[in-house]
């Protein structure tokens, strides 16, 4: 897996596996659900690192505002439904546009890096967040290319679907605690 990653990375190429069964299709799914995962809390573990060694203000997430406006329902829906729908549509669906082309490279990273900083919103806008950004948006960059290979490799779907487990993962835990009512912080 991490060697066709590579190979994907070096020279990203539009050609849809036809041939791989769904069994198969679904075993990639998982393996990329636990390197997105573990690429993505590695990366913000050395995000937190370098702020608090730093001794750096990032501001409130915007998840915090989320969690203290809206309904864990509410919450769960827009992260595991809506937002891997028209994230993976804005940012993977048109690869397909560009699927012949010779600069498919270009536009592939580019969908990616767009994708991850567009996540910089998630910020308190200011200098310091700024200037890091790109360390805050690593995990949603790395995220980004891995939901890229998945659409390339089996559909826009399968991304949406990856997308969609990614983003549940990461945020049924903290809505738990929120039912619960055990502090976050």
């Amino acid at each position: 897996m991490l060697e066709e990653l590579l190979l994907f990375a070096k020279n990203p190429v539009y050609e849809q596996d036809s041939t791989t069964s769904f069994s198969n299709k679904l075993r990639t799914f998982f393996k990329l659900l636990l390197v997105a995962l573990c690429t993505s809390i590695v990366l913000l573990i050395v995000a937190s690192l370098v702020e608090n060694l730093l001794q750096l203000e990032m501001g409130k997430h915007a998840m915090d505002d989320l969690f203290d406006n809206y309904s864990v329902a509410l919450i769960f829906f827009l992260a595991v439904v809506i937002a891997p729908f028209f994230e993976e549509l804005l940012f993977r669906g048109p690869l397909l546009f560009f699927k012949d082309a010779n600069y498919f490279k270009i536009v592939f990273y580019a969908f990616t890096i767009a994708f991850g900083f567009m996540h910089i919103s998630n910020f308190e806008m200011s200098t310091q967040v700024l200037l890091f950004s790109p360390l805050l948006v690593a995990p949603q960059i790395g995220v980004g290319f891995l939901l890229g290979f998945i659409r390339v490799k089996f559909g826009l779907i399968w991304s949406m679907a990856l997308h969609a487990c990614y983003n549940m993962v990461l945020v049924v835990p903290v809505l738990i605690m929120q039912i619960l009512d055990i502090p976050i912080e």
